[in-house]
């Protein structure tokens, strides 16, 4: 049977080879509420010793979450949009913040969702913007940072840091679901393929090895295919030439 981690296990051992670190994070959207699942995700950020930011949807929080967060600190709340609602027309992208939706409305929902979570987590809670669906108007994300965000996640490469803002983009990089094709795993060899070439260029300078790399979840989403093989990821790199990401620098460049 083919090992399908060993080019992620040879490519590691060249940044050994390179004396090089993987600055790593890694971020789980959807949460409200305390599920089944949610204890899962815990339970697997346990066991392989990484922190998950817990990308937590506003307008839905459930007053049984903030509890269970205070009493288990690997677990780090971050802002998911305000209603994880999508305002865009039939056969457009979602969206839940479009460039075309009303500044007024738009500010009021974000300062509402950061005052909620804010106040829900305390000094837990991290002042980080994660729009759903990765997606959010460059018209409005000047709003952030008056209202006190530092960082902002979306998925892929970042294509700026806005460290001189005092805004720092921090996104990520790899998804295991395969939202257009059931909604499982995708193919495991693939997604390792595709994790291997991001680090090669990394690795060449071909891309920014600064950018924290990023592995992205949805505990509510998951089947056992999809625990199993995060589990297989996380204990991968939690062992290999990597640097767990902290929220504790995020926004201090100049």
């Amino acid at each position: 049977m083919t090992d399908i981690w060993a080019p992620l296990d040879a490519e590691f051992a060249l940044w050994r080879e390179a004396d090089m670190r993987l600055p790593f994070w890694w971020r789980d959207d959807d949460a409200f509420n305390v599920t089944p699942e949610l204890e899962q995700l815990l339970a697997l950020a346990n066991r392989v010793g990484v922190d998950v930011f817990l990308a937590v949807i506003p307008s839905k929080l459930q007053p049984d979450l903030p509890p269970f967060v205070a009493q288990n600190p690997r677990l780090i709340p971050v802002t998911h949009g305000y209603a994880h609602k999508d305002h865009t027309p039939a056969g457009v992208k979602k969206c839940e913040y479009a460039a075309d939706r009303d500044g007024d409305v738009v500010k009021a929902e974000l300062v509402e969702g950061y005052e909620t979570l804010k106040t829900a987590f305390a000094d837990q809670f991290v002042p980080m913007f994660v729009p759903p669906w990765n997606r959010f108007g460059n018209a409005h994300k000047f709003k952030l940072q008056e209202i006190g965000y530092k960082g902002f996640s979306t998925y892929g490469p970042r294509s700026s840091k806005w460290s001189r803002r005092r805004m720092e983009q921090i996104n990520t990089h790899v998804d295991p679901i395969n939202w257009r094709g059931g909604r499982s795993l995708g193919d495991r060899g693939a997604i390792v393929q595709r994790m291997v070439d991001q680090l090669v260029d990394r690795r060449l300078g071909k891309a920014d090895n600064a950018e924290p790399y990023g592995y992205l979840t949805h505990h509510k989403a998951h089947d056992g295919n999809i625990w199993a093989f995060s589990e297989e990821l996380l204990t991968r790199f939690a062992a290999g030439p990597v640097d767990l990401w902290s929220a504790e620098d995020m926004g201090k460049r100049k």
